[in-house]
This record gives structure tokens, C-alpha cells and sequence, in this order.
């Protein structure tokens, strides 16, 4: 049996030196409302969500709880949830669990990923563990008439050849096939690409795309897998590459074969992505590293500490380049450690937060605006402060139409985490 570790908050330490230094970075004032928070380890309803959210037509959102449930482990931990959260008339919202896992041997445990919703309402996510061989699944959810949900296990990784622990959400294609990764496994133990296709009878069939870890390459894909409109698949690694610092990888859809499209360097770019990336409308690549970034000239002062980037990566006649359009600093101003992707406004601006930093090191939503010239101009929307449970995002944001950001705290020491909403 396969447990995964617990673990209800990231311990960050950072060096606040606002004295000595000040960012770049403006602060405007957001509200941030907790639009549900979580029970305990063995709540019904779940607890600790690591994930980012789903939204329907309808404004509904829905996510995974890595704990809780109805199935617990020795009474000590439930095998996680998917739930639903609706708009209520009244202005709140009401939580509905949509699934909890059971390890049984069939069903998975522990989802630590988004969820992908297709065209007729049905939820596809991903669990580190359980299934058939204890080593994960990819599973569906779809809505029964007259109320409720079924799952169906679409397939359960096994060792060894076959990928295992995904904690990476799905990308759906508009033939209905799914696109993932695993960060262990494969023939070289270090991460797999996959795509399941549907087939007759309620049948789906695996592929591994591309086994990581061979000859340079990047190992550990925590992050999921992006396609632009030809079919090519663009992600990153944790580790591994050129420099054993974490890569960008594009698969190239006609030929099958993967291109180490950058190695992080660990000399000012960042390194260490945890999470995948976005294309914008001209193929160019965005993302984040969790640590490292550019240092700054403090002139004999006291330098923050460069605390992981937002960059973006451009081709020009076959080749690739690096661009950091912005480098977190641990100066008890900016916000630190982006663990999760991002995404873009119809502006062409980018959100994202980071699990530490801000004014109480209790992590922070950030937003970066191009301007002129190429530069871009990082804005904190909101940063957490230490009387709240619900702090220390990991997950990336959602947007809907009038500009509303959506996201999930994992919980720590006094909470098991929460829904928020973030409004201009």
C-alpha cells in the first residue's frame, strides 16, 4: 500500500530585509473571500485541495481534496474527494462531494490534481495512488440521471514499463483523448508523457509518448502536459537536463520525438519548474520556477534572496531563448516561490501565486502586465496574512469573464484549507 506523505503546508523560510531593499512591485487592493474551507483530515466533505479548479457555464467550480472523504485509512486520513461548489441565491456557495476515493483495490487514492471537464459535463482527474496496482489512475466521473455521479477507472498505471504517480492534471483533445504525465516510472524511471484513447465498449487504451530520463533529458515531470493547435505537446521537468535544473520539453506530434526546448542553468533564469506551462496566440511558452532568478545590484546592501521567476521562451528561426520577465524576491514585499502555472487574460496579462512572501510570508496572488517595450510590471492583488487558515496557495488560478480569480489554499497548521475567490 502506497501512502502518501502527509503534509498540510510549506514551510518556507525567507529572508525579509524591506529595510534594505525595495521591489518593483506594486500593491493594490483586492478582496479576497473564503468561499468554503475545509474539516479535518477525516472530514466527509474533504480537506487539504492542492489543486486548481474547474468551472462550467453554469459558474460551478470543481476540485479534488487530497484528504477527507467517506473512506478512511485506519482512522487516521480519508483517500480524498471531488467535489462541486455552486452559487447559492443568497450569495454563497454549497459544497457538494461528488466522489470520495476508497481504497478497495479498484478505486484510486489521493487525488493532488485539477480536474478537465468535456463538452457533455463529464470529469476526468488523476491520483497519485490505489487503483489495481497501487501506483495510480486516470478516472472519469460522469453525472447519472436523477442526481449523483459514477466513476469509472480509465486506467491504472503499473510498474514496471508503464508510468506511475501522476500528480499532474489531464489535457482532453477535441477527439476525446487524454494527455498526461507520471513523474516515475517508465523505462528509465524518471517520468513518462501518456495519452489514453477511448475505443468500443467503454475501452481506453494507453501509449507512453516518451519516457524521460535518458541521455541528457529532463527527469520528473511534475506539471502537466500543454498542446498547442497542431498537436504538440509542451511541458517541463523538475530536474534533469543539461544542467540538472529542470528543462521545457516539446514533443513534436508527427514524428513522435521529444525536444529539450531549454535547460535551466541555475545563473538567473530560475530552475526547478514544479509546474507546466501556457502558449500564447504566437506559440511562444510561459511558465514558472519555483527557486533561483536574477540577482540584483544592492550597491554593498544586503541582497534579498531571488526566490523563482516567471519566464517566457520564444523561437526564432529554429532556435529557442530564455526571457525571465520576472524574479521573486524574499524581502517581505514581494511574493516567493510560484509553485503553480499560470494563465492569461484576454489582455494578454498573466496570474499566478506563490506559496510564500508577502508582507506575512503567508503566500500571495500576483499579477504581471506587459508593457511598451517589452518589459512587464508585476502587481500583487492580494497577499495572505497570518490570521487566516485558508494561505499558502500551491494551485494555479482560473479567471471568468468580469475578471474574477478563483484558486485553493491547502490548509496548515490551524486550517485544512479552502475555496477562495479573488475580485478587482
Amino acid at each position: 500500500m502506497r501512502t502518501r506523505k502527509l503534509s498540510l503546508g510549506l514551510t518556507v523560510v525567507a529572508i525579509f530585509v524591506a529595510g534594505f531593499f525595495m521591489t518593483g512591485a506594486r500593491a493594490v487592493a483586492q478582496t479576497e473571500t473564503a468561499l468554503y474551507s475545509f474539516g479535518g483530515l477525516l472530514d466527509a466533505n474533504g480537506s487539504s485541495p492542492q489543486a486548481a479548479l474547474v468551472r462550467d457555464a453554469a459558474g460551478n467550480l470543481y476540485g479534488t481534496t487530497l484528504y477527507g472523504g467517506s473512506h478512511s485509512f485506519e482512522g487516521e486520513l480519508g483517500w480524498g474527494t471531488v467535489f462541486e461548489l455552486s452559487p447559492a441565491t443568497d450569495g454563497g456557495w454549497t459544497e457538494s462531494v461528488l466522489h470520495s476515493f476508497n481504497d478497495d483495490g479498484v478505486d484510486g487514492v489521493q487525488p493532488e490534481s485539477a480536474l478537465v471537464l468535456d463538452a457533455t459535463g463529464n470529469l476526468y482527474g488523476t491520483t497519485y495512488g490505489g487503483g489495481a496496482h497501487d501506483y495510480g489512475t486516470v478516472f472519469e466521473l460522469s453525472p447519472m440521471a436523477g442526481g449523483g455521479w459514477s466513476e469509472t477507472i480509465l486506467h491504472s498505471f503499473n510498474n514496471p514499463g508503464d508510468g506511475y504517480t501522476p500528480v499532474a492534471g489531464l489535457t482532453l483533445d477535441s477527439a476525446g483523448n487524454l494527455y498526461g504525465t507520471t513523474v516515475e516510472g517508465g523505462r528509465y524511471n524518471s517520468g513518462t508523457v501518456f495519452e489514453l484513447s477511448p475505443a468500443a465498449g467503454g475501452v481506453w487504451t494507453e501509449k507512453i509518448l516518451h519516457h524521460f530520463g535518458y541521455n541528457g533529458d529532463g527527469v520528473e515531470p511534475f506539471g502537466g502536459a500543454t498542446l498547442d493547435a497542431a498537436g504538440n505537446i509542451y511541458g517541463t521537468t523538475n530536474g534533469g537536463g543539461a544542467y540538472n535544473a529542470g528543462t521545457v520539453y516539446e514533443i513534436i506530434r508527427k514524428t513522435g520525438t521529444e525536444k529539450v526546448l531549454h535547460s535551466f542553468n541555475n545563473t538567473g533564469e530560475g530552475h526547478y519548474p514544479d509546474a507546466g506551462v501556457i502558449l500564447d496566440a504566437a506559440g511562444n511558452v510561459y511558465g514558472t520556477t519555483s527557486v533561483g532568478g536574477q540577482t540584483q545590484n544592492c550597491s554593498g546592501q544586503r541582497c534579498p534572496e531571488a526566490a523563482g521567476t516567471v519566464f517566457e521562451l520564444t523561437q526564432k528561426a529554429g532556435n529557442w531563448s530564455v526571457k525571465v520577465l520576472h524574479t521573486f524576491l524574499s524581502n517581505g514585499l514581494d511574493g516567493d516561490i510560484p509553485q503553480a502555472g499560470l494563465v492569461f487574460d484576454t489582455a494578454g496579462s498573466l496570474y499566478g501565486t506563490t506559496s510564500a512572501g508577502g508582507p506575512n510570508n503567508f503566500g500571495t496572488v500576483f499579477e504581471l502586465t506587459p508593457n511598451a517595450g517589452g518589459s512587464w510590471t508585476e502587481t500583487l492583488l492580494y497577499s495572505w496574512g497570518d490570521t487566516t487558515s485558508d494561505n499558502e496557495p500551491r494551485a494555479g488560478l482560473i479567471l471568468d469573464s468580469t475578471g474574477n480569480l478563483y484558486g485553493t489554499t491547502p490548509g496548515d497548521s490551524s486550517g485544512y484549507g479552502a475555496v477562495f475567490e479573488v475580485t478587482p
